[in-house]
């Protein structure tokens, strides 16, 4: 148990604290950071199947059709996600990351209804409905939808209704799903290369070495998530998943001196209050069973 806890705490911090890696790139655009991360999350994990010997297993995990179009699904997914959240760090926009994670647990409720057909509780409606009035206090308040935070929200429970369905292990599907988008992020990469529009091929060795280790910061905490789900209750990793976006809000205001009104206060005090109920009423539904909550955050 208390091995888990550590696992399961350092994987959450390293994603809460991802938007500070992002942060040393602010001259590199999205895109190019994206087609970096995928080109070296890629060979860290072909590192650690190889080291394993677990290549063997990426044959044969994809044995209908049904798997393999979720796996693809997953990839394009996943590489939107990526895009948006490192776009959104280094536009100033971590508040919004943080809101984006904190209501997703809420929209994975109402996926699993509309395409699991699963039941939900009325605390989990309830939890629903202070999360959705705080999202629209702030739309009001500021006159725009916060897009940054549900596109977020919703593109990471869409890749976790395709995990869900192509019911691959963490390392094997994370390879398959950066397997598939390496030839377009090695062809766009070779391409602004050859325009000479690429920002880092001038970067300094030093950020070259962590450029690549954006691969390591990827992979790593999905590894550290992995060993915390196999030993912990759902109720444990429920309450630990909320420390990735509270590390991100933290960052956010202290930080990265990004405002935080009493709009905000208020919208994200009632979305506190949903994720409690909706944690509340998890925890009595299934006490003690060990239950994958995320996959690849950030």
């Amino acid at each position: 148990m208390n091995k888990g806890i550590m696992y399961g705490v350092l994987a959450y911090l390293l994603w809460g604290l991802l938007p500070l890696y992002w942060k040393l790139f602010l001259d590199v655009p999205a895109d190019e950071l994206l087609g970096h991360r995928i080109v070296w999350s890629f060979f860290f994990v072909g590192l650690i199947l190889l080291l394993t010997r677990s290549w063997k297993r990426m044959g044969a995990s994809l044995g209908d059709r049904r798997k393999r179009f979720a796996v693809i699904f997953c990839s394009l997914v996943i590489s939107v996600n990526w895009l948006l959240f490192i776009w959104a760090v280094n536009a100033g926009h971590v508040l919004e990351t943080s809101l984006g994670y904190y209501i997703n647990p809420l929209i994975n409720v109402v996926f699993g209804v509309l395409f699991l057909k699963e039941k939900m509780k009325g605390g989990q409606w309830v939890a629903i409905g202070l999360a959705t009035v705080g999202v629209a206090i702030m739309t009001l308040k500021y006159g725009q939808v916060p897009w940054v935070a549900i596109a977020l929200a919703l593109t990471f429970a869409l890749y976790g209704l395709g995990k869900k369905v192509a019911g691959l292990e963490s390392m094997v599907s994370l390879a398959w799903e950066t397997m598939l988008v390496l030839p377009i992020a090695l062809a766009y990469l070779l391409w602004i290369h050859a325009a000479g529009t690429d920002v880092a091929v001038s970067l300094s060795a030093g950020k070259w070495m962590l450029l690549m280790l954006s691969g390591v910061a990827t992979a790593l905490p999905l590894y550290w998530f992995a060993q915390a789900a196999r030993t912990l209750p759902l109720s444990m990793i429920g309450f630990l998943q909320y420390l990735a976006p509270s590390t991100s809000l933290l960052l956010a205001v202290f930080l990265f001196k990004e405002p935080f009104t009493v709009a905000h206060l208020v919208s994200f005090g009632l979305i506190w209050s949903g994720l409690a109920v909706f944690t509340f009423t998890t925890v009595r539904k299934k006490p003690a069973e060990p239950q994958v909550l995320a996959d690849s955050q950030g």
